[in-house]
């Protein structure tokens, strides 16, 4: 007789998040291009804040993270009391739909995006609704029709993953205007950072108390394999969400590193000039070829193709050429394919293949 397990709403209709490919068989020199990734990697600075912690890992973290969230704080003009730290700003989502969503009750997102909206939704109870964008970017009617009595958060990249469009301030507060009582408005800025003079939503939050701002250290600051992010919201959403967190959810060694990574300014902005001027080199090669991309803020572009057979196509053909890109058909973009900026030899080696491919159709 099997055991009969009790398995809470929600979970079985998960499909796990699948990340990018980051090998290929037979290539061990295979540039990754799938993760949107920092392909400067982190501040040398940050590894060394990293690498001295390697002595204390007997010890616990701070369980507070009173360091870096003063300087959050300080770097970003925020009130140190409301930012919460996170395993990723996966971690603060996942606060969210477990916080506010439930049973009977829904979370909105957009067509293209991010994959973790709709697991977390679905692991907290709740039911997740897919609102239909506008050529690629987020359709603020489209999500006030859908928004209801029952809807209780609505998420919103911005820049936007894989699209890497983004929405007009007058839009977002459009959208936050229009929301019912109990229904809260999450920016997603994981891409904030690549965006000169963006401040990632942070001006919303302050203005009204259904905004919540999520943010993270694995983008431009390269820290992605030490999962570190943070949130930010009214203090009433902060503190419930401040009950969720576990006592050391974030590593000492990923608090030294990303205290550092952002207190080394220069570096974040060459890293940000550089991938403003390859990203725009690489689209403007690829549009001559006859691959289209929407203008992207992010640090990756949405190549298009004709056909998903022709997306898939080329995809294989970047493969052999030891180029792994993003294959986006889950976020219903079957004729696109989401590539990372790579440093200067990885855009060219992208170019040269994907001419070489559209030659031969």
């Amino acid at each position: 007789m099997g055991l009969k397990l009790n398995i809470q709403p929600g979970i079985m209709g998960v499909k796990p998040y699948v990340g990018g490919v980051s090998k290929i068989a037979g290539n061990d020199n295979a540039i990754k291009l799938s993760s949107n990734e920092n392909p400067l990697g982190p501040s040398a600075k940050a590894v060394a804040a990293y690498q001295a912690e390697a002595t204390h890992m007997h010890r616990y973290p701070s369980e507070d993270h009173a360091a870096l969230r003063e300087l959050i704080a300080q770097s970003y003009r925020l009130d140190v009391d409301r930012i919460l730290m996170g395993c990723g700003s996966d971690e603060i989502i996942s606060f969210l739909c477990r916080a506010f969503a439930g049973a009977g009750d829904e979370v909105l997102y957009t067509e293209h995006g991010f994959g973790m909206y709709e697991i977390s939704a679905r692991l907290s109870g709740a039911t997740p609704v897919s609102v239909p964008e506008k050529n690629r970017v987020t359709d603020v009617d489209a999500l006030l029709v859908a928004v209801n009595e029952s809807t209780r958060l609505v998420f919103i990249a911005n820049p936007n993953n894989p699209t890497g469009t983004m929405t007009p301030d007058s839009e977002i507060a459009r959208l936050a205007d229009g929301l019912p009582d109990g229904c809260l408005l999450v920016l997603d800025g994981a891409y904030a950072e690549y965006v000169y003079g963006f401040d990632g939503g942070a001006a919303f939050v302050e203005a009204r108390d259904n905004v919540v701002m999520t943010r993270t250290f694995s983008k431009i600051f390269g820290l992605g394999g030490l999962r570190i992010g943070w949130g930010y919201g009214p203090a009433s959403v902060m503190e419930v969400l401040g009950r969720l967190k576990g006592p050391f959810n974030v590593s000492a060694p990923a608090l030294a590193a990303a205290k550092v990574a952002l207190e080394d300014v220069s570096y974040t902005e060459h890293c940000r000039a550089e991938n403003e001027k390859w990203r725009g080199w690489l689209a403007a090669e690829l549009g001559k070829i006859g691959i289209p991309s929407d203008p992207s803020f992010a640090n990756f572009i949405l190549a298009r193709f004709t056909t998903a057979d022709e997306a898939q196509a080329a995809n294989m053909h970047l493969q052999d050429n030891g180029l792994i890109v993003r294959m986006v058909a889950n976020y219903n973009l079957p004729q696109a394919l989401r590539i990372t900026i790579g440093d200067e030899a990885a855009c060219r080696q992208v170019v040269a293949a994907l001419a070489e491919f559209k030659a031969g159709l």
